[in-house]
Formats: structure tokens, C-alpha cells, sequence
């Protein structure tokens, strides 16, 4: 009996003959078409025999916590780099993250105890992050204390014995050049020159005793900035050094260099030897506009009735940052009648007193009897008293008598000493040159 794979070969009549099952046709006449099923199975059978085994090829597991998973061959492509981070979040601690990293009890413990002769790891900050690498023979881990710092832990993953020490981490700088011309506004203008928000809050302190950023900023002033930028082992900003700068402002031209003492001590001065620094700021708060200036008479806006207005009112949104003009001490620390939360200051050559009202809130530890320094947050910007809306009134007294504080001219700090104006030529002239630069090209340090 003739077996039938027709199915699988397909064996059709010869032409002009009918289809029959009867008739036996002869090897001449027999045609075969090959059907798709066979084909396939014999491209399968074809791929068994000689194509590599598919399943035997490496295979990489992905974990979460490799933030950059990198694998580094040898020559040998048997030994591989693994690296792994995990950053600490608010309220977590180096147990924590050091499990996440695949460490088991026993080896977080020694660990934490080993750390301890160098650096205790109870004080690791939110943000931070610890890096697992291990290349096969050796286990590494580090924590970045600080931009400087790095506490490094080691293991022989034959010896299984942990060490651990403080290493100083690598850090690269640049020199950068920032132009800009205000438009719209200062932060603005500094964006577009590519210069961070901090950055152009370090030049405002610069010129804080010349330059009343809060109503003397037009359209048209504009900056230079040369800065050396400070970067980490992993290309993070870390700081920037302002060393030198331009703002001219309504055409006046201001100039500051940084010069650093033998001693590591670090001042701006003018191109002159002049110190930047007054005895007073220019303003007490950075950023805000005048709401009402000194006046003779004025119509009080919530008593209703006409009274003199002895200071200035900066209007700046509730919680804006106050400052003390100067250094001083306060004679007054608490609430004051209409003027709501209150501050007085005596100043160091005791006939300057400042005072500041309608505080929303102090800033903890001060009070009557503080010292406190040129700059320093003293409260913030609120509504206490009578008041309308969010504001600063700020008085400047002379001898007990309040005079107008936008007239008042400061005097400057002690300017650069004869016998150091050599080295300060020879430190700041370069800097000097730069600022006449016409190009923002960046120079790697």
C-alpha cells in the first residue's frame, strides 16, 4: 500500500490528466511542489544543528539602584565592573542605604563600626550618595563627605575584611567670563548670559554698598563677570569665586577685584586699592521697591490723620529676609506700639542707631544685648502694627535724630595697606585686563 504525503510534498497530476486516486502515474509524471509547512521544518532543523546555543549567551541583571550600570571587560571578557548609588532621602541613614546596596547584616555592621576611627557615618546629610563598586577582586564603597572629602571602604573579597579611610577628592576649576545687559530684569539678564542665580546674588553682596538694587537697577545697566568655577570628580558645580566685576549702573561705572591676603583672607577692592565695603549697606533688604520715602508730613494711611514719616517703607513680600545696615548692638528686640515687631540697633561708633518695623517674625536667638554683623538676618518682612500691607520701615538716626536714609553717605572700610598695594597690583592687574575683554570664551584651569 502506497503511503500519501501528499500534505507535507504536495504531488499533483501531470498536466491534461485528470485527478484521480485510481491511476497510478508513473515516476516520470510525478511533480512535486514544496509545501510552506516542510520548508519550515527543515529551516528549523537547519537552525538546531548549527546555529550557537542562543540560552548560553551572557545575560545582565538591571537593578534599580544602578544609576550608572557600567560592565568593563578584560582582556580575558571574564571579569566584570559593577556600580551602583543610592542617594539618602530626608529621615534615611547609611544602614539604610548600605543594605539597599546589597550588603547583609554582618557587613553593614563592620562597616559602621570601622568607620567610626575616621569618620562616623551618623552623620551622613540627605542628598548625599553612597557608590558600590566591586571589579571582581575588590569591593569598594564611598561616601562623599563634603565637596573635599570622601570616606573610602575597601574589601579583598578573598579575606573578606573590611578597611576604611578619608581620601581627598579630586577637583577640577575653569575660568569663565559672564556679559550681560539688563532688559526685563537682573535675573533675567543673567540667565541669558548663562551666569546661576547664585552667582548673581554674589555680585549684588559685592555691590550692596554702592548699588541700591532695589530702586536704582534701569534698563540698559549691565555686568561683566570673571569667575572661577569649581567642579567635583563627577563634574557636579561645586562653587564659583568671583574675581573680579563690572556693574555699570545709570552710566556710573563699579568696579570690584578680589584679592587674597598671605593669610588665605579674601577682600574685593576697587581697581584704586579702595575697600568695596562701607560702614553701611546700601539698603537692608536686597530686593523691593520704596513705598514711601521720608517725608516732613504725611497722611497716615490706617490712623487717617497727617503726622510726619520719619524713614523709608520697602514694600517686599511677608518673610523677605531683613538685614542689619551694619555692625552693632540691639537695644531693642520686641513689640513697639504701631510699629509692630521692632528691632533697634546701635552701631559701633554709637551716634548711628537703625531701626526696623512691622517684622513678621525674628530670626531665633537674637535679642536685646546681641551683637550682630553687617549683613546678618535680624527678621523678615511682615505686617505687624498698623500696617496695610507687607513692608520694611526703616529709620536711620543720627544723635537720636532720624534723617533721611537715602541721603546718607557711608564711609568706606580701610583701603588696601602701602605695604601690601605691590602685591595687589601684581595679583588683581591681570583680572583688571580681562574685564576690557571683548570675548566670553571659557579657559579650562
Amino acid at each position: 500500500m502506497r503511503k500519501d504525503y501528499s500534505s507535507l510534498f504536495g504531488e499533483e497530476p501531470t498536466p491534461n490528466q485528470p485527478a484521480s486516486n485510481s491511476r497510478t502515474v508513473s515516476k516520470k509524471e510525478r511533480h512535486f511542489v514544496f509545501h510552506p509547512s516542510f520548508i519550515t521544518l527543515v529551516l528549523l532543523t537547519i537552525a538546531f544543528i548549527f546555529l550557537p546555543d542562543l540560552n548560553n549567551s551572557k545575560k545582565v541583571t538591571h537593578h534599580e539602584e544602578f544609576i550608572t550600570s557600567a560592565i568593563e571587560s578584560t582582556q580575558d571578557q571574564k571579569a566584570t565592573v559593577e556600580r551602583r548609588e543610592v542617594e539618602l532621602i530626608q529621615g534615611s541613614n547609611a544602614n539604610a542605604a548600605l543594605h539597599q546596596l546589597g550588603f547583609d547584616t554582618p557587613d553593614v555592621l563592620q562597616m559602621l563600626a570601622i568607620a567610626k576611627k575616621s569618620y562616623g557615618l551618623h552623620q551622613v546629610i540627605a542628598g548625599h550618595k553612597f557608590q558600590r563598586i566591586n571589579d571582581g577582586d575588590t569591593e569598594h564603597v564611598y561616601y562623599n563627605i563634603d565637596d573635599t572629602r570622601r570616606i573610602h571602604f575597601q574589601r579583598d573579597n578573598k579575606e573578606q575584611v573590611w578597611s576604611a579611610a578619608v581620601e581627598g577628592r579630586e577637583a577640577e576649576s575653569r575660568i569663565r567670563t559672564f556679559r550681560g545687559t539688563i532688559d526685563d530684569n537682573l535675573f533675567a539678564s543673567a540667565a541669558a548670559a548663562g551666569a546661576s542665580e547664585r552667582t548673581i546674588m554674589n555680585m549684588i553682596d559685592m555691590f550692596a554698598w554702592d548699588v541700591d538694587f532695589a530702586r536704582d537697577i534701569r534698563q540698559g545697566d549691565h555686568f561683566t563677570l570673571i569667575c572661577e568655577e569649581h567642579f567635583d570628580d563627577q563634574g557636579q558645580l561645586l562653587n564659583n569665586t568671583i574675581l573680579a566685576a563690572e556693574f555699570v549702573n545709570q552710566n556710573q561705572v563699579h568696579r570690584a577685584l578680589r584679592y587674597t591676603y598671605a593669610n588665605g583672607n579674601a577682600e574685593y577692592f576697587t581697581p584704586a586699592g579702595q575697600s568695596m565695603r562701607k560702614a553701611y549697606l546700601k539698603s537692608p533688604v536686597k530686593f523691593s521697591r520704596i513705598s514711601s520715602t521720608f517725608k516732613a508730613s504725611r497722611k497716615h494711611p490706617v490712623l487717617g490723620y497727617t503726622r510726619a514719616h520719619r524713614g523709608v517703607d520697602y514694600a517686599a513680600p511677608t518673610g523677605t529676609p531683613i538685614r542689619a545696615l551694619g555692625d552693632g548692638v540691639i537695644t531693642y528686640y520686641g513689640w513697639k506700639g504701631g510699629y509692630g515687631r521692632f528691632v533697634s540697633i546701635r552701631h559701633n561708633n554709637r551716634e548711628h542707631t537703625t531701626a526696623y518695623g512691622h517684622l513678621s517674625r525674628y530670626v531665633k536667638g537674637l535679642r536685646t544685648g546681641s551683637r550682630v554683623k553687617q549683613g546678618q538676618i535680624i527678621g523678615y518682612v511682615g505686617m505687624s502694627g498698623l500696617a496695610t500691607g507687607p513692608h520694611l520701615h526703616f529709620e536711620f538716626r543720627v544723635r537720636g535724630q532720624a534723617i533721611n536714609p537715602l541721603s546718607v553717605k557711608h564711609r568706606a572700610a580701610d583701603p588696601i595697606a602701602r605695604s601690601e598695594m605691590k602685591s595687589f597690583k601684581s595679583q588683581t592687574q591681570g583680572l583688571e585686563h580681562k574685564l576690557d575683554q571683548p570675548d566670553t570664551t571659557v579657559n579650562w584651569g
